[in-house]
């Protein structure tokens, strides 16, 4: 008896299986970090308490604020403050003081501490090397109120050691009043910023180069590549992702140029250069008592700074660099 032939059996196509949506990712994240997630907490609480309620005062750049009086009661100004701070003329000399020490800052900052750190690592005396990095690290642990008490005497008129070695080696005639030239005291701040924390930040730059294979230096100098050669091709462009990631944070910065250091080197011959934006605030804010005025630099800044933060970090990811985000 003849059977019949089998029916040829299409195979079924595969049910196609929901993709998983944005939330529901997110969820599954969360459940599979969630020790990191309840770590996390006590930072988060920080950041809200103490950087994201306190938002609520910058209302009263938009007041005459009057601290005895309650908060309903103040009478509100608009941008009154704000138009007084961009049409007052010493503020504009304010700010060019403020980015030009911090730009000096940045660029002395960020070739000291690389150019330490490469000298360091090429250092093949260990007790050698201990020294110079225990002695370079040791003014960052200053308070500037030391650090600047001896950078004033250090360029002090009579016995500061500058006008000495300057004299001795014929580099100058007579001793010169360093604090006293307004002209050069973006200098003199660039150059006690870089003696005060140029070891500190070689710090993360030695922790770059540790990354770096070592294979890639026993290569090269298999292949007659000398010890720049090695420096220029390996060591730098194993650095390139962290300095421009340092470049970026800085540069969220850049109308940081310090307080203490300026406020306390400060006198009547170099005040047209020495007071910064956070000393005009001190001066002219908070002092008499125009709180409001203090509120809206405060604004200024920080608008200023998410530009520059967020202008570096979509020019580095259109060039295809390192960013924060």
């Amino acid at each position: 008896m003849l059977q019949p032939t089998p029916t040829p059996v299409t195979p079924k196509s595969p049910i196609p299986r929901k993709k998983k949506t944005g939330f529901k990712n997110f969820i599954k994240k969360c459940k599979e970090q969630k020790v990191l997630l309840l770590m996390s907490i006590p930072f988060v609480l920080w950041l809200f308490v103490f950087r994201y309620v306190p938002l609520y005062g910058w209302t009263m750049a938009f007041q005459d604020f009057r601290p005895a009086r309650p908060v309903f009661e103040q009478e509100w100004a608009g941008f009154e403050h704000f138009i007084f701070l961009f049409t007052e003329p010493r503020f504009y000399e304010v700010l060019r003081n403020t980015l030009a020490m911090s730009l000096i800052n940045l660029v002395l900052g960020f070739i000291t501490a690389i150019t330490l750190a490469i000298l360091l690592n090429e250092l093949r005396n260990m007790t050698f090397k201990r020294v110079v990095q225990t002695v370079s690290y040791m003014p960052y642990f200053l308070s500037w109120v030391v650090a600047a008490g001896l950078v004033s005497y250090a360029l002090s008129l009579e016995n500061g050691i500058v006008n000495i070695v300057l004299v001795n080696l014929r580099i100058i005639s007579e001793p010169i009043v360093w604090l006293g030239i307004g002209e050069i005291f973006w200098g003199i701040i660039g150059a006690a910023d870089v003696w005060k924390n140029v070891g500190w930040n070689s710090i993360i730059y030695l922790a770059a180069i540790a990354m770096i294979d070592t294979q890639q230096y026993e290569a090269a100098q298999i292949d007659g590549a000398s010890r720049l050669q090695r420096i220029w091709h390996i060591t730098l462009p194993g650095m390139k992702p962290v300095i421009i990631i340092l470049l970026i944070m800085n540069l969220g910065y850049i109308l940081e140029s310090g307080f203490e250091a300026q406020y306390l080197l400060m006198n009547p011959q170099n005040r047209d250069f020495a007071e910064n934006l956070d000393i005009y605030v001190l001066r002219y804010g908070i002092s008499m008592g125009n709180f409001s005025l203090a509120t809206a630099a405060g604004i200024f800044k920080t608008i200023v700074s998410f530009i520059f933060l967020f202008s570096a970090n979509a020019i580095a990811k259109k060039m295809g660099e390192a960013r924060l985000f």
